[in-house]
Order: C-alpha cells, then sequence, then structure tokens
C-alpha cells in the first residue's frame, strides 16, 4: 500500500504541475488569438518574432496544445504513470542496494566470534535483499545444509519478485503510447479525407492543418516512449546488477555454514 501511495502522490504532482504549465500556455494562445482578431498584421508580425525566440520547451508545449487533448492527453496519461511508477521503482532499487562484501564480512566475522544468533543479528540491523536471504538461510543453518540451501534459494526468488514488481507496467505504456500516437494519426487522416470528400476539391489549405494535427500524435507518441524506454533500460539493469549480486552472496553464504559446521 506505501508504494501505490507514493505512485499516486508522485503522478498527481506531474499531473497538477503539467496542468498549470498547459493553462498557462492555453492563456497565451488566446490572448494571441484576441491581438489577432484585432489587428492582422501586427498579429503577424508578433507571431513571427515570437515564433524565433521561441524556447524547446515552449516550443514542445505549443505542439502539444495543437495536436488536441483527445489522443494527445491520453499520450500524456502514459507519460505521467509511467514516469512515476519508474521513480517508484528507481528509489526502492536504490535503497536496495547494499554492500554486500561489507556485509558478508560482518556475518563471518559473527558466525565466528558469536555463533549463528549473531549473525543473524547482523542481518537484522541491514537492510536490503541480500541481508534478508542471508536472514532466512541462517534461521535454518541448525539444521543440515540442504535446508539453508533450500531456503536461500525460495527467498531470493521472491526478493526478485519485489525488484521487478510493477516494471512491467512501464514496458506496457512504452508500446501503448505510440500505438495511441499512430491512431491519432490515422484517424486524423481519414478526417483530412472526409473535408476533401465534403468539398469535392483537393485544395492544400484544406488539409493541411489536419494533416499536421494528425502527424503530432504520432511525435508525441513517440517521444514518450523513448523516455520512457531510457528509464525502463536503467531500472532492468539496476535489477540485474541487484540480482548477480544476491546469487553472489548467497554462495558465499553457503561456504561460510559449510566452513561454521565444520
Amino acid at each position: 500500500m506505501k508504494r501505490l501511495f507514493s505512485i499516486l502522490a508522485i503522478a498527481c504532482i506531474m499531473v497538477f504541475g503539467t496542468a498549470n504549465a498547459t493553462t498557462n500556455v492555453a492563456m497565451t494562445t488566446a490572448t494571441t488569438v484576441v491581438l489577432t482578431q484585432q489587428d492582422d498584421e501586427t498579429a503577424d508580425a508578433t507571431t513571427t518574432a515570437d515564433g524565433e525566440n521561441l524556447t524547446f520547451h515552449q516550443e514542445l508545449k505549443k505542439r502539444f496544445i495543437e495536436g488536441g487533448p483527445g489522443f494527445m492527453g491520453i499520450v500524456l496519461l502514459c507519460l505521467i504513470l509511467g514516469l512515476a511508477i519508474a521513480i517508484e521503482r528507481i528509489i526502492f532499487l536504490n535503497l536496495s542496494t547494499t554492500n554486500s562484501k561489507k556485509l558478508t564480512q560482518d556475518v563471518e566475522d559473527a558466525l565466528q566470534s558469536g555463533g549463528i544468533e549473531a549473525a543473524k543479528e547482523v542481518c537484522r540491523n541491514t537492510k536490503g535483499p541480500v541481508a534478508s536471504i542471508f536472514y532466512q538461510g541462517l534461521d535454518r543453518a541448525d539444521g543440515d545444509l540442504e535446508s539453508a540451501e533450500k531456503a536461500v534459494v525460495a527467498y531470493g526468488g521472491v526478493q526478485m519478485g519485489q525488484l521487478e514488481k510493477n516494471v512491467s507496467w512501464i514496458s506496457l505504456f512504452i508500446a501503448l503510447a505510440p500505438m495511441l500516437g499512430f491512431m491519432g494519426t490515422v484517424i486524423g487522416m481519414i478526417q483530412a479525407f472526409d473535408k476533401i470528400e465534403a468539398a469535392g476539391d483537393m485544395q492544400p489549405s484544406l488539409v493541411a492543418g489536419g494533416i499536421k494535427v494528425a502527424l503530432l500524435t504520432t511525435v508525441f507518441g513517440l517521444i514518450v516512449a523513448i523516455i520512457l524506454q531510457i528509464f525502463y533500460n536503467y531500472i532492468i539493469a539496476k535489477i540485474d546488477s541487484i540480482v548477480n549480486d544476491m546469487e553472489d552472496s548467497s554462495i558465499n553464504l553457503m561456504d561460510m555454514l559449510s566452513k561454521y559446521k565444520k
């Protein structure tokens, strides 16, 4: 539940921030339209000057508004939810990263000086999946080594599932965002051809605006997929690193227990 609340909190912050930015851009656009109606020549000159001075961020927001609220809003929602889950996973994975070499050495020293209980106390005071796996193995070390090994393997699978939790949703948003963009483009092209059919004449000015809006949905869908793909690859690499660390540490634990039993 805590992770769910954190994801929702991050998503809400991003939604409100995006909504405020979009409102500001919409107000600016409305003011420009009013000026255009009052004085066409002055507005054209102002628009040209503003267009030259637009930053990348301002241009991006302008194109987003031109794309329409329908599919663009859904694509934006994919970005917000995907980033919220990615940030939550990155925070969780960073908190799960521990110095396994130091932990292994501390557990080995505790085994030699205080036995199993002292080693378990070291694991209790250490956060992360490696310490949890060590604790499960030590908790069953009073029996045979096979029982301890089975406990380590089983709990390692549980910890791996915790690390990979919700990552599949990010891959879903990566696939969904460009697909929604392509759908918006196809629908926009259909609407443009409907205008041509209704007018009975092929006029570029009649369909140029509609085609531009349709293509914008594809552009933003691809941008969202690229952004989320970067986060996704980082998360997968982080999970692989932690899993490899868990496997190496588990082998070291079994070696320590084998020496301790002797």
